[in-house]
This record gives structure tokens, sequence and C-alpha cells, in this order.
């Protein structure tokens, strides 16, 4: 049994960028790099940037969509940490690296952090960690 929404997710904004694509929805984001790019902290501060642009003052997820082979600098999650309206991080993979690594990764990032095989139960997660975190702030 698959989770979904109730209403279907509209694309906010599509960025094309050197090394993949990134999707921005109504409270998260959703990335999808190329076959053999690396994930550096220059590439890292676009992302932050586009994060900055939908989310300055609101809570959002990020979704990691693992459909090819990429490297990525650990220390990037350093930053990454320091955005602190980010409360979800989710990775989508079926591969058994990706699966390592993300274990790897974990200890980097330090925050609430997931695996999944499917995309669907990233975003339930993703949108249930939003939802905690509103609070008495939601409106």
């Amino acid at each position: 049994m698959k989770i979904t929404s109730k209403k279907k997710a509209m694309v906010v904004r599509e960025y094309q960028l050197e090394i993949g694509t990134v999707q921005v929805f109504d409270d998260y984001m959703v990335s999808t790099f190329d076959e053999g790019a690396t994930i550096t902290l220059e590439r890292t501060y676009q992302i932050i940037g586009i994060s900055e642009i939908h989310f300055r003052d609101k809570n959002f997820g990020y979704i990691s969509l693992r459909q090819n082979s990429y490297a990525i600098d650990p220390t990037v999650y350093n930053y990454l940490r320091g955005l602190d309206n980010l409360k979800a991080f989710a990775i989508v993979s079926k591969k058994e690296i990706d699966m390592h690594n993300f274990n790897i990764e974990k200890m980097f990032y330090k925050k609430p952090m997931e695996f999944f095989i499917e995309f669907d139960n990233a975003l339930a997660w993703v949108q249930k960690r939003l939802k905690i975190k509103k609070g008495r702030n939601s409106a």
C-alpha cells in the first residue's frame, strides 16, 4: 500500500543546475543529480540559495532522489546542519551502496535524516516532520 497525499503536489519552480535538477514544492525540495556528479561545497551553496529564496521564513524538507551514482563531499553536511529551518532530510534509493553511504553521511549531518526505498514514504515522513515542527507557529 502506497502512502500518498490527498492533493497532488505542484512544482513551484524547477532549477536546472550544472549537476542536476532541483524541484521546489510548497514545503520541500527534491533533488536529482547527474551520473558522476560531485556535490561540492560550492554546489551546495547553490542549493542553499534556492532554499533561501523559497523557504526564508518557513520550515522545509529536502528529498534526495539517488537515481544516479555521484559523490558528495561530506563536509557539506556541516553547512546544511546550520539551516535551522531544514527540518527533515530524506534519501530515496534502491541501491545497497546508497544505504551504506547514508550511514556515513548521517554521522556528519547529525539532524533528522532517514533512508527510504519508496519516494512516497519519504514524502510522508518529511511532511510528518514538518507538521511536528509547526506546533504553535502554524497559521
